[in-house]
């Protein structure tokens, strides 16, 4: 990895916390589904956890919050992005790893998160950044090597020339790994990494330090 010049990085469970979104689409959107039908939460929450699976994770539908609005008839998405921005939070090692790691490299996103919950889930992260890069917002699709590919191309870049870190095995490993790039797993929650493993972004930079 001698010729690396990116390094990319996935956002939500690997530099954020699940806590913003995961209020967001279990609590926000059923509490003004409740209001709106006038029914209890515990109900709504029941009606709109069950209109998510019929959409299902494999579908781009799944992480648009505007697709979401509409349907439910909620009326403007940002009022419930703005009431839990307090659950915002990142991982402790993520500044650290990101002000030593972009002293050497040009730092990305790389995210299937929809552009909506940019703004918040940058929020004092952004600056660190070259580019942030949305395949539902950009693409109209998940991540997949071909979207690993143009982002090679618009960074001009080869594949061989970038790193890209996230948590997810199909949508950050697999699909990045298909497309010719340098691919770490994040898994935050085990003892530590080894091969192409991480157990932290701090384990990055020290790994990349000594290449």
């Amino acid at each position: 990895m001698d010729n690396i010049k990116v390094v990319s990085f996935d956002l939500e469970g690997t530099l954020v916390t699940p806590d913003f979104s995961q209020a967001v689409w279990h609590e926000g959107i059923p509490s003004l589904y409740a209001n709106q039908n006038g029914i209890d939460f515990e109900r709504a929450k029941d009606i709109v956890l069950r209109e998510y699976q019929k959409v299902g994770d494999q579908r781009k539908e799944w992480y648009d919050i505007k697709y979401w609005f509409n349907l439910f008839g909620l009326g403007d998405y940002r009022k419930v992005l703005e009431r839990y921005k307090d659950k915002l939070s990142h991982f402790p090692d993520v500044l650290p790893a990101l002000s030593s790691l972009g002293a050497r490299y040009r730092l990305i996103i790389a995210t299937g998160t929809a552009r909506e919950f940019l703004p918040y889930l940058l929020d004092g992260l952004e600056s660190h950044f070259v580019k942030v890069f949305s395949s539902i917002s950009d693409y109209g699709q998940l991540k997949s090597p071909q979207f690993y590919t143009q982002v090679c191309k618009e960074m001009g870049v080869q594949p061989f020339e970038m790193i890209h870190v996230g948590d997810s095995r199909r949508f950050d490993f697999v699909a990045a790994n298909e497309a010719g790039i340098n691919v770490f797993h994040l898994k935050r929650n085990q003892e530590s990494g080894n091969g192409d493993s991480l157990k932290s972004l701090t384990e990055l930079d020290t790994r990349l330090q000594r290449r």
